[in-house]
């Protein structure tokens, strides 16, 4: 199976995560510190631990300097989503999933400056074309305001620029030591302490006094309900997570985040599908200039798959 298959699992799983997340966030986290949403992703890979020691029992052959940089991965991960969440909280989805082109261009520097990756002529340029599309579907044209003047949506906002920027970069490094040590030592080894790694990042929130009295109040009121949809949402976004990363021992880096970044086209292609069939969990704008505009940004991200592919 190709790469590219692996590749697009990610950003196709983590859409469909995406409107879980809007789904959870409105009925369970709405009056909740953002954080308190990450300890479920921090837990959910512990429960594979046990599966990826007994099929791979030799998970502490890396040795103790190797571990401890592959557990890093796994907590510089878990803080690159702390700070989108942090972002989002204040920000529209819009104006923050832009930034996050920004990884793959840290995934390049990063990749070429410690792994010798380049890239070809044909594979920047289809790169670009993946990046483009991915910005065009999440532009929103400001309307303008009352008095006829431009809105407020241009003004740079200097937090949101900081939290994201941090956010790519942690999210760049972090695949770069995944990659590092997948290639060298083994894909399940390197999952395994990764998982270590999101779990002590877990346990770290937990130490805080609020967080942990918002995370077992809600535990305690809706139980059954947030444990089978959250478990069932943590899942998909681990289903996806795990085919991106797999996608990086085969493919540079700067690519496979590329292709990541495309999330935001297939929120809109699952919004659309929601809007039409269950408008109860979808309201996704479907006038003429959204659909050719993500239009648009699909046959970009096309045209960008099958140069980066070739």
């Amino acid at each position: 199976m190709s790469w590219v298959v692996f590749a697009f699992c990610g950003p196709v799983f983590w859409a469909i995560s995406v409107h879980l997340d809007k789904y959870l966030v409105e009925r369970f986290f709405k009056q909740s510190d953002v954080a308190v949403m990450l300890l479920f992703t921090a837990f959910v890979g512990v429960l594979l631990l046990p599966f990826i020691w007994f099929f791979e029992p030799s998970v502490t052959a890396p040795g103790a300097g190797n571990i401890a940089l592959i557990v890093f991965s796994g907590i510089l991960y878990m803080s690159a989503m702390l700070l989108y969440l942090q972002a989002l909280q204040r920000e529209e989805a819009s104006v923050v999933a832009p930034y996050f082109q920004a990884g793959p261009l840290f995934g390049y520097v990063l990749a070429y400056l410690v792994l010798g990756e380049t890239l070809s002529g044909r594979q920047m340029a289809g790169g670009v074309m993946i990046l483009v599309g991915a910005v065009t579907v999440s532009v929103r044209f400001p309307h303008s305001s009352p008095t006829g003047g431009a809105g407020e949506g241009r003004r740079f906002k200097a937090r949101l620029a900081a939290l994201m920027l941090a956010c790519g970069f942690a999210m760049a490094l972090s695949g770069l030591i995944f990659k590092v040590f997948a290639i060298k030592v083994e894909f399940w080894t390197t999952t395994f302490w990764m998982f270590v790694g999101e779990a002590l990042f877990g346990c770290a929130l937990l130490l805080v006094p609020s967080y942990r009295k918002q995370f077992m109040a809600m535990l305690r009121s809706n139980t059954v309900a947030l444990l089978s949809i959250n478990g069932t949402n943590e899942l998909i976004n681990l289903g996806g997570g795990l085919a991106n990363r797999y996608a990086l021992m085969f493919a540079p880096l700067s690519i496979v985040q590329a292709i990541g970044s495309t999330t935001t086209l297939f929120v809109f292609a699952f919004g659309v599908v929601l809007s039409l069939v269950w408008p109860r969990f979808g309201r996704e704008d479907l006038s003429s200039r959204e659909l050719v505009q993500k239009g648009i940004a699909a046959a970009l991200v096309a045209l960008g798959v099958a140069l980066v592919t070739r």
